[in-house]
């Protein structure tokens, strides 16, 4: 028998709050992004009239022929904080004042990985952190977690793939998406990682996303996705609702899609 958490009764878990913060580029990270994005629809057209639409399965990260995508990329190191970042930084002050600790996922910490950038900013508004990489063995993630909760940190790092495996982290009552998967199942058990049997504290999944950007569309495709998987599931168990997701790749083609064929 199968029985949801929110269906445990006698209260013995805290409220759980979704939360999405909306955040303003400055007008000329604005000004750049409308330019990128422009090329990229241009290179996906162009891409979808010669052989199809192929959008690659690793997150975006390069296309078959980028050509000029990648020109004048600086160094993300070098940059100084942006909105969101600031945003962030701004939320970690506030939850520690609170007694609270916050984890945050973010998709890049791969081939273009962003974690030590954003590591080495919130060290440097005086708060501790730690990042959770895929070198660390699955077996070891909890007792790595455990380590560095018993060092005192404010902030872990992570991507919300290397905890999908069953880890209960209670000590971080407070949830931030830098980005999201684009799995509903990996999306719906990361948001819900602290709100376990044990929690005390009232829980807080916040999902951070720049105004008229691609990301915002994620969120819509991914918001669409949970409502269908959630009014066709019934009594059906959370973990089952990745029968509903096979496809990993769906929500990444709609948004290839979207910008290429347009809304």
């Amino acid at each position: 028998m199968f029985l949801k958490l929110k269906n445990v009764g006698g209260k013995v878990l805290p409220a759980c709050l979704e939360e999405f913060v909306d955040i303003l580029l400055e007008a000329h990270l604005d000004a750049a992004y409308r330019q990128a994005a422009s090329k990229l629809t241009a290179e996906l057209r162009r891409a979808a009239g010669l052989a199809g639409l192929l959008f690659p399965a690793g997150g975006g990260e390069t296309s078959s022929d980028p050509g000029h995508l990648g020109q004048g990329r600086r160094d993300l190191r070098r940059r100084p904080g942006q909105p969101q970042e600031e945003a962030l930084i701004e939320l970690y002050r506030q939850e520690k004042a609170l007694g609270r600790e916050v984890l945050t996922y973010t998709v890049y910490s791969g081939t273009r990985d962003t974690t030590s950038r954003l590591k080495r900013l919130i060290e440097q508004a005086g708060l501790k952190v730690a990042v959770l990489r895929a070198s660390v063995d699955t077996a070891r993630r909890e007792d790595w977690i455990l380590d560095q909760v018993d060092r005192g940190i404010d902030v872990l790092i992570t991507n919300s793939e290397l905890v999908k495996t069953g880890l209960d982290l209670l000590d971080f009552p407070t949830i931030v998406f830098l980005q999201t998967c684009y799995n509903v199942y990996t999306l719906q058990q990361a948001a819900r990682r602290s709100w376990r049997i044990g929690q005390k504290q009232a829980v807080r999944a916040l999902f951070f996303g720049y105004a008229g950007s691609s990301q915002i569309t994620c969120l819509q495709l991914m918001a669409k996705k949970i409502a269908v998987a959630q009014s066709t599931s019934g009594d059906v168990p959370e973990s089952g609702l990745d029968a509903f997701n096979q496809d990993g790749d769906s929500v990444k083609m709609a948004l290839a899609k979207q910008l290429v064929i347009g809304p």
